[in-house]
């Protein structure tokens, strides 16, 4: 990030580093059920509602529990790390924290919807759904997380370069998910013909489960997969290689990846917990970035006591610096994602103004001695 956000950190712990912008997974917008699959470690399926967590001394805000949901994933390692080492329930004080893990947007989505949660960490395309099936009712997209750490991995025995793509199969976790839409984006930028419904074309797009791709990659139904972290270093460790890093393709090589949802009722209603958790995510980005690789370690950690599955440390390594970590939620590639898939044919231009609220996160940016963080024109609408 600007040397003026890592000011913004370092006063708020006073040994935070600064915090580098950057990406993990492109957004893009689901045109069916709009899932997003987890990844093959991390979460294994939804997690019950925990018990709130013992709250810290303080004054009790607005709200007596505030129910918050994430994946076990790497990509919501902000979620991970900052209630593994409490640093959300130090700015909630009194107020409790309930968690419950999924492992799919669309639930994540429903439960918000409900009121079975009030915040959560989740990727663009969800959030997107969410939002205009709504009709900009549902949610607000109030913070950044995650970005970066989507990379094609390939065969190097089949392929050895990006000219060798045609008429091979390339795998993506599912049709108009995230990674599906950057590659056909990809692809038809370089002059590529692709039928994006069926994935037919001069390169096969096989929709893959991220949960069995490694099997599809080892037993040679595919060339290669465009796939998020850790999946890629998953089949590197199985003897892919990276032929393309998606952060290359990106204006300063940074792309949304897991945003911060609030459901509109509860920001309506207790704004005053919804700074809280923003602070606590503010500290915890500072807390990862100056403690790499402590912060990895409680972030397996917290996935194991989630319920998921330990990633091993020859995946981990790579794939945690693979994801940065950043407040900013980068709005401008969320609408640039949404025009992909729009230019796909997997849907029709969704109208996204209104869908962040960041008045919240910018006071405590604010409050720091920090600079705001844009909305690229979809802020709130009266």
């Amino acid at each position: 990030m600007a040397p003026t956000q890592a000011t913004t950190r370092s006063r708020l712990r006073p040994n935070a580093a600064r915090v580098g912008r950057a990406g993990f997974i492109a957004v893009a917008v689901l045109v069916t059920a709009g899932l997003l699959s987890a990844c093959g470690y991390g979460s294994k399926a939804v997690k019950a509602d925990a018990a709130p967590a013992a709250a810290a001394g303080g004054p009790k805000l607005s709200a007596g529990t505030v129910k918050i949901g994430y994946f076990a994933n790497l990509t919501h390692g902000t979620a991970l790390v900052g209630l593994q080492n409490g640093l959300f329930q130090k700015e909630l004080g009194a107020t409790r924290i309930k968690t419950q893990v999924f492992n799919a947007g669309p639930a994540e989505i429903e439960a918000l919807n409900a009121g079975s949660i009030d915040i959560g960490w989740i990727g663009p395309s969800p959030a997107i759904n969410g939002y205009t099936k709504s009709d900009g009712k549902s949610l607000k997209i109030i913070g950044g997380s995650a970005s970066g750490g989507v990379k094609l991995v390939v065969n190097p025995d089949r392929i050895s370069s990006l000219d060798d793509l045609k008429g091979k199969k390339i795998a993506t976790p599912q049709l108009g998910n995230t990674q599906d839409v950057a590659l056909l984006n990809y692809l038809a930028g370089k002059g590529y013909q692709e039928v994006a419904q069926t994935g037919a074309g001069d390169v096969s797009v096989v929709r893959t489960d991220n949960k069995v791709v490694l099997n599809a990659y080892t037993s040679g139904s595919v060339d290669g997969a465009w796939a998020p972290e850790p999946t890629a270093s998953q089949l590197v460790a199985a003897g892919a290689k990276v032929l393309l890093d998606e952060n290359s393709l990106w204006p300063n090589g940074q792309f949304v990846s897991t945003n911060i949802i609030v459901s509109q009722k509860f920001l309506k209603e207790h704004p005053d917990v919804v700074e809280a958790v923003l602070r606590g995510s503010v500290n915890t980005n500072a807390y990862i970035n100056a403690n790499p690789d402590k912060a990895k370690a409680d972030a397996n950690a917290a996935i194991t006591a989630a319920g998921g599955v330990t990633v091993p440390a020859n995946i981990l390594d790579p794939a945690w610096r693979s994801i940065r970590f950043t407040d900013d939620p980068l709005a401008g590639t969320l609408q640039a994602q949404a025009d992909h898939a729009a230019a796909a044919g997997l849907l029709k231009k969704p109208d996204l103004k209104g869908i962040y609220d960041l008045d919240p996160l910018n006071q405590v940016l604010k409050a720091a001695g920090g600079p705001a963080v844009s909305d690229a024109g979809l802020g709130s609408v009266d």
